[in-house]
Order: C-alpha cells, then sequence, then structure tokens
C-alpha cells in the first residue's frame, strides 16, 4: 500500500534539488515559467523573494508558500 503524499511534501520532493536560496533562473526552471513571467512574479510580490545588490534571491519556503497558496485557490 503506497502512502499518499500530502501537497507539502509533493512541493518538497519536486524542488528537493534545488539549494535553499534559488536565482531567478532556478526558480523559473523548478516552476516551468520564463524569465520574464519570474521577474513579473517577484516584481509583483507574487512570490516573495530578497534582493542582493541588484540580483533577486527567493528562499525556497517562499515558492513552496506560493505553490501552496495557488492550489488552495483551485
Amino acid at each position: 500500500k503506497m502512502n499518499k503524499l500530502s501537497k507539502k511534501d509533493a512541493y518538497r520532493l519536486m524542488l528537493r534539488e534545488y539549494p535553499d536560496v534559488m536565482t531567478i533562473e532556478q526558480m523559473c526552471e523548478a516552476l516551468g515559467v520564463s524569465k520574464k513571467t519570474g521577474y513579473k512574479m517577484l516584481q509583483t510580490k507574487t512570490i516573495a523573494s530578497v534582493k542582493v545588490g541588484r540580483a533577486y534571491r527567493i528562499p525556497k519556503i517562499y515558492i513552496l508558500n506560493y505553490l501552496q497558496v495557488v492550489n488552495e485557490a483551485e
């Protein structure tokens, strides 16, 4: 009998190969969106991020939170 994964655990598994703090490129790859869409998500604060100089850094927990919210809205 297989255990059913919670959505939260499924998202964790999906992102397990990525570092705890991701670059815009890594975030876009993980979510399957273009860089243009990724930047728009960060600029509109759809996904929270931290800016280090001119570069965005996205803690993985912020992406997990976003996926959780989007999934609950469906």
